[in-house]
C-alpha cells in the first residue's frame, strides 16, 4: 500500500552490532548481533503486512536489510537514542503527507502482522487526535504508539515512558489508550527477557 495518506509504519532499528549490551552475560558479540537481525527482519515483515513501512537504521547494516525487506529507508548519520531516531521518522512521514503512523522497535522477537494489524484497528476506531500505546513488560516502557496525526505529542521512549505518554496526551485534550498485547509487550533486554522468550514459544 503506497497512498501517502494511509498509516505508516515507522520501524526503529539501531546498529546490530551496537544492539542488545545488557545480553552480554547471556550471548557472545556474534549471537547478540544475529539476534538483533532476526527480531528486525521479523519487525519489518509484520509491519510490511499492513501498510507502507518506514525504518530508520542507526548503521548501514540495518538499512541493507531493511532494503530487503521492501522498507524505505532513513539512514541516521549519528544515531542519537529512540526518540530522535523516532522524529526523523515522524518528519519524513509528515512530509509525505502522512495523517496517521504507527512507531514500532525491531526489538520484538513476538510480533506478528495481525498483533500489528489488531493495533491499527483500534488506533483508527480511536479517531483523530488519538495515541495508542502497546506497553512493555514489566519496565512502564513502550514497544509500539500509534499517533494521529504523527505530530500529536512529544516523545518519551526510555523510562516510563508510558506515564509520560499519557500525561502529555491528557495535557493537549487528546484521547489515550493502553493496548495491551503480549506479542508486542516483550522485547529482549535483560538475560531474564530469554528464559521468558524460551517459555512463551
Amino acid at each position: 500500500m503506497s497512498d501517502s495518506n494511509a498509516t505508516w509504519l515507522v520501524v526503529l532499528i539501531k546498529d546490530f552490532a551496537a544492539a542488545k549490551q545488557r545480553l552480554r552475560p547471556a550471548l557472545d558479540p556474534g549471537a547478540r548481533r544475529e539476534l538483533a537481525r532476526g527480531n528486525a527482519r521479523r519487525a519489518l515483515g509484520a509491519a510490511r503486512a499492513n501498510g507502507h513501512v518506514l525504518a530508520v537504521c542507526g548503521s548501514e547494516a540495518a538499512a541493507d536489510l531493511a532494503r530487503e525487506e521492501g522498507a524505505d529507508i532513513l539512514l541516521e548519520e549519528e544515531p542519537r537514542g529512540q526518540n530522535a531516531a523516532a522524529m526523523l521518522g515522524i518528519s519524513h512521514a509528515l512530509a509525505q503527507g502522512a495523517t496517521s503512523l504507527l512507531l514500532l522497535s525491531s526489538d520484538l522477537p513476538l510480533v506478528s502482522s495481525s498483533e500489528l494489524g489488531d493495533m491499527l484497528e483500534v488506533g483508527v476506531q480511536m479517531g483523530s487526535p488519538a495515541v495508542l500505546a502497546a506497553p512493555a513488560t514489566g519496565r512502564g516502557g513502550t514497544n509500539a504508539l500509534y499517533l494521529a496525526p504523527p505530530d500529536i505529542i512529544d516523545l518519551h521512549f526510555g523510562d516510563d515512558s508510558l506515564r509520560k505518554f499519557e500525561r502529555t496526551a491528557r495535557a493537549r485534550g487528546v484521547a489515550f489508550a493502553l493496548h495491551e498485547s503480549p506479542a508486542l509487550a516483550l522485547d529482549l533486554d535483560e538475560p531474564s527477557d530469554l528464559a521468558m522468550l524460551a517459555r512463551q514459544k
